[in-house]
This record gives C-alpha cells, structure tokens and sequence, in this order.
C-alpha cells in the first residue's frame, strides 16, 4: 500500500486501567460481569485483546471509550480519567457507522471539519488517509457503492483523520472474507508503524492477534461462566514487523495463546 509519510499523533498516549471492575444491576447484587482487571499500555503500542464470548473484552474496550463507566477502579489515557467519549479516543466497530449521505471524502473529512480545522488542513488530512487506505479512485463514492472492506477502509481513515491519541477497535474485520480481512490486517499493521497510535484491539481471532499485536492480553471469566471476566495471562509477540503466519515460532504463539482461552473456559 502507499506509504503516508511521517503522521504521528500530536499526543501519543498511554493508557493505564487499574483494578477495574464492571458490575450490571444493582450496587450490591447486580451480576460482576469483569473484576481486577489491571493493563498498562504504553503509548504508541498495538494490544489485542482475546478470550471466549462474554469474558469482558467489549466491556472494557467500552469503558476506555467513555460510553459506559466502569464500577471500580480506574481508568486514566495520557494521565487523564476516562469520564465520556472524547476525539482522542477514536472507535471503530464492526459496523463501519458511515453517514451515507456522505461521500468517501465528506465522511473521512467530517471529524476535522467538526473540529474547525482550516480548510488547507482539513484537506491535507483528508487525501493522505485517502491513500492511506487506498481509496483515492473513490472519493466520490458513497457508502452503498462500496464493498464491505471498503467501507471499513473508510471508517479507519474517518478516525485517523482526528488525529487520535488512541485507536479503540472492536472486532471491526469480524464481518469480513478471508481475504479482505488479511489485506487490511496488512494495511493496518503498516499504517500503525506509520503513526505511532496507541492502539486497543478486540479480536476472536488469535492468529489476527499474533499477526497484529505488540502483545496479547488473554481474558477468561465472564458473568456466564460464574466467573468475573478477568485477565488470564499477558503474552509478548516478539516476532517482528515482518510476520508469516506458516512459520513455527507464528503457530507456536498460536498454540500457547488457544491454550490459554480454551484453559481459561475450562476453569470457569
């Protein structure tokens, strides 16, 4: 893909979770979905998060977004409480959330323009995630002319185009075929290298994980399984920037990582 050129965030930041704990319902006897959850993440890495359905990951990826608060502990970005959303932090979900009345331009444009950028600037942002994301050919398409995987090239480039501290991603190539999820974990990894954004990944996908990460963060539990969601294990990737998902070393984090979750569910 076409490189962008030096783009990091104008506030790298760290994210620091601590104790925290979610609990649905009432104070006292409401159900404790995820507990002791403790993560330092540096700014400018890439974390996956794995485990089975219902160990907490989406909870707490919509925590650190500000969309719903956590009932102990504490969350703090660049040293800041996490009190509400806020375009330091960008989402992206599985559903791309594309205005369709937008074009590609008008909806990668939209958050820079919201925020009163000049027009030179909201431009400059705007064409360099176009190429980024290797969409420059349809900047005048809109949303409903475009392929799953383009439209999640669209939304990765709308957030980028904020300029974010931290990227929050929860599950957002779940939806899609094999290969256009493997083309754009590609893209994702060389445009992280590229910015230096602090990224949150929520995956299903262990070998996305290993192929993606900077480390792996293995979560078990889960109000389900009786169990608050917590953190089972922490496992470094230290493959390098260049990574084959057929080599030994690969399938061997692999291996280790699926016997962590399948373990995790078997103690709850």
């Amino acid at each position: 893909m076409p490189r962008i050129g030096t783009i990091r965030p104008t506030h790298p930041a760290d994210i620091e979770i601590s104790d925290l704990g979610k609990r649905y319902g009432r104070t006292d006897t409401g159900t404790l979905a995820m507990a002791g959850v403790t993560l330092s993440i540096p700014a400018g890495e890439f974390v996956c998060v794995v485990g089975a359905s219902g160990c907490g990951k989406s909870t707490l990826l919509r925590i650190l977004a500000g969309f719903e608060p956590g009932t102990a502990g504490t969350v703090t970005v660049a040293g800041e409480p996490v009190a509400g959303p806020d375009p330091e932090r960008g989402v992206v979900f599985q559903d791309y959330g594309l205005f369709p009345w937008l074009s590609v331009r008008e909806n990668i444009a939209y958050g820079p323009k919201q925020a009163r950028l000049t027009r030179d600037v909201v431009r400059e942002r705007t064409d360099r995630f176009l190429t980024a994301v290797g969409l420059t050919r349809f900047a005048s398409k809109y949303p409903h002319e475009l392929s799953g995987g383009m439209q999640q090239r669209v939304a990765i480039a709308r957030v980028l185009a904020n300029d974010p501290a931290v990227m929050l991603m929860d599950e957002p190539f779940g939806a899609l075929d094999a290969l256009t999820r493997s083309s754009l974990q590609a893209e994702l990894s060389s445009i992280h290298r590229e910015t230096g954004t602090t990224v949150l990944f929520v995956t299903h996908s262990i070998e996305e994980a290993v192929f993606l990460a900077d480390r792996v963060v293995v979560m078990a539990g889960g109000a389900s399984h009786g169990v608050p969601g917590h953190v089972r294990e922490i496992v470094p990737i230290t493959l390098g920037a260049d990574r084959d998902v057929t080599s030994p070393e690969f399938n061997e984090l692999k291996r280790h990582i699926s016997a962590l979750v399948h373990e995790g569910v078997a103690a709850a």
